[in-house]
């Protein structure tokens, strides 16, 4: 019973990831969303949209990426996409939480869990950079649906997203066509988005 205790502790453990909140309002405008919110949203729409991929790809193998991706913020806490200073200490701390969270599991899960969250971090094989569009999307899907309500409070300017989104492409360029024509551009035309590069 020692490997399901080890599995029930772990279940219970990532329920923690309810209480770690993003700075992304969901669609309502009036509530921001959690980390297992953007997960389980971003999971379903890489089954949705995964014939959009720039290449073939084992699609559990993504959805489970998306699904533990956050959890290391159990420790970390959320890193705003546009906090620079929190992006520089993100990694180191993301992984000490990985370490952490996942050695609650018995040894070959945990070592299978710590290689997919890595696989996802690098975004070099084909689950991980659809899991990285995933990641990217679902945020400026939401961001469009509450009228840049997010960018607008945080003054977010148009290089920072092109910047942060650079690799996004490479998993789909229909979905990034997408998004950039349907979600990220209207909201510069309308001031949402400050356009900064002129």
């Amino acid at each position: 019973m020692e490997r399901l205790e080890q599995q029930m502790q772990f279940a219970l453990e990532i329920d923690k990831e309810k209480r770690i909140y993003r700075q992304t309002y969901c669609s309502d405008c009036e509530t921001f969303e959690n980390d297992a919110e953007h997960a389980w949203h971003a999971a379903l729409m890489a089954i949705l949209l995964s014939e959009y991929a720039n290449e073939s790809f084992d699609v559990l193998k993504t959805v489970t990426m998306l699904l533990i991706h956050d959890i290391v913020e159990i420790d970390a806490g959320d890193t705003y996409a546009y906090d620079d200073a929190g992006i520089a200490t993100q990694a180191e701390r993301e992984l000490n939480a990985a370490k952490r969270i996942f050695a609650i599991l018995p040894e070959d899960q945990a070592q299978k869990m710590m290689n997919l969250w890595l696989e996802f971090e690098a975004g070099e094989t084909p689950e991980a950079r659809f899991a990285k569009v995933m990641d990217k999307i679902q945020p400026i899907m939401l961001n469009a649906a509450t009228d840049g309500r997010a960018w607008k409070e945080h003054e977010v300017k148009l290089s920072k997203i092109l910047n942060r989104n650079t690799k996004t492409p490479d998993g789909s360029q229909v979905l990034w066509d997408y998004m950039l024509e349907n979600f990220i551009m209207p909201h510069v035309e309308k001031g949402s988005i400050e356009d900064d590069r002129k």
